[in-house]
């Protein structure tokens, strides 16, 4: 799979934006890794980088902190919609998020706006399925203290 544009679409609030500053750093079939500057200006961060994991529907990011530090890893639940022929990802946000402090603290977040979604018929019954099975994986791995296997992606490449 070749990708020369990234898109991510989301469905609260609906927007679909290319990422077009988003550098690729490596792709092939399990994993996409980026690295990126905000779209918008953050006063608590300023870039980071992600890795999406093709097969599990997972987008790991590492976001920093302006002066390089380490804010927080952010864990969006995803799916994906490739385009062979013009060598395109769309990332579907499928709301569910987990965010890891670099304390160990854990959030679940934005399971009000999954509800919201399937209430209002924005997703699909199989989306909501998808994005159900891919936090309950998520949480098993951090659960298990097994997160530091989606982490090594972007610290092996010094991201």
């Amino acid at each position: 799979m070749e990708i020369s544009k990234l898109y991510r679409k989301r469905f609260i609030p609906a927007e679909c934006i290319l990422l077009k500053d988003d550098i690729i750093v490596k792709q092939d079939e399990e994993v996409l890794i980026t690295k990126w500057n905000t779209l918008n200006p953050k006063a608590e961060f300023s870039h980071g980088s992600s890795c999406y994991f093709m097969k599990e529907g997972l987008k790991v990011s590492k976001i920093y902190r302006h002066d390089g530090s380490l804010l927080r890893w952010y864990c969006d639940i995803v799916d994906f919609s490739y385009d062979a022929e013009n060598c395109t990802l769309t990332v579907i946000d499928l709301l569910a998020d987990v965010i890891i402090y670099p304390d160990g603290r854990m959030k679940v977040v934005d399971l009000d706006e999954l509800a919201e979604a399937a209430e209002e018929n924005l997703i699909t019954k199989e989306q909501m399925i998808s994005c159900l099975h891919s936090l309950n994986h998520l949480l098993s791995l951090i659960y298990r203290d097994k997160f530091d296997r989606l982490q090594a992606y972007l610290d092996n490449l010094g991201l």
